[in-house]
């Protein structure tokens, strides 16, 4: 390997630096500016990510790194299908999965904070289309890299465990929603399960680090 090829794990854990900042800063913001009631929305489920970080500067904030961040999630999945090539894999589908996910990401925080019904439209299922193929592409890059060969055990066991407790997650929405649906309770059970899914996809992202920096995965540098 040569000495001046770039490392590529700190891309995916400044993925999760830009998430994490972006999330809880815009949240602690709209609490601070009383756009949004104290509490721990992880237990309480007072709000949503998107209404913490639909106001005032915690919007601005928010959009100031999540776009950006967009650009460093098709850039992940790029590198990760290329990571499964150089092991004589294949990942196109599922560059093309993080690449709808990357956009989506994008429109979401391009409008959010934004009046009107299509800019809403825009929002919902912007964020719907992000998790959904994110979590597509999760299981196509598990199923591809276990057949490319070894990989480091802690995030060959940890990759499979944070993708079954995001399915458990859907799976027990469902079920509360047609137990409940149309309560209060249910908005906050939702709110709930939306900063714990976002959890599990920034772990998700911690874990690929971990396994790229076991892997000494590097980008080698374009001569002229």
């Amino acid at each position: 390997m040569q000495r001046n090829a770039f490392p590529i794990w700190p891309l995916p854990l400044a993925i999760v630096a830009a998430l994490v900042v972006a999330t809880h800063l815009a949240w602690w913001l709209s609490i601070r500016d009383g756009h949004i009631e104290s509490c721990i929305p992880y237990l309480e489920g007072c709000t949503s990510i998107s209404r913490a970080a639909r106001h005032g500067l915690g919007n601005h904030l928010f959009r100031l790194l999540v776009l950006p961040c967009a650009l460093l999630v098709f850039l992940h999945w790029w590198l990760a299908g290329r990571w499964l090539q150089l092991r004589g894999g294949s990942g196109r589908m599922m560059i093309v999965l993080g690449a709808v996910a990357a956009l989506a990401l994008a429109v979401y925080a391009t409008f959010l904070g934004t009046e009107g019904e299509i800019y809403r439209f825009l929002r919902r299922h912007g964020v719907v289309v992000y998790f959904g193929c994110s979590y597509l592409a999760q299981l196509l890059f598990l199923r591809r890299a276990r057949l490319t060969g070894p990989v480091d055990p802690v995030a060959r066991r940890a990759m499979p465990v944070i993708c079954v407790a995001m399915l458990a997650l859907g799976l027990l929405h469902v079920a509360l929603a047609a137990l409940i649906s149309g309560s209060e309770l249910q908005d906050r059970l939702e709110n709930v399960f939306e900063w714990h899914l976002g959890v599990l996809l920034v772990a998700w992202f911690a874990a690929h680090a971990r396994l790229w920096w076991r892997d000494d995965y590097r980008l080698q540098p374009v001569r002229g």
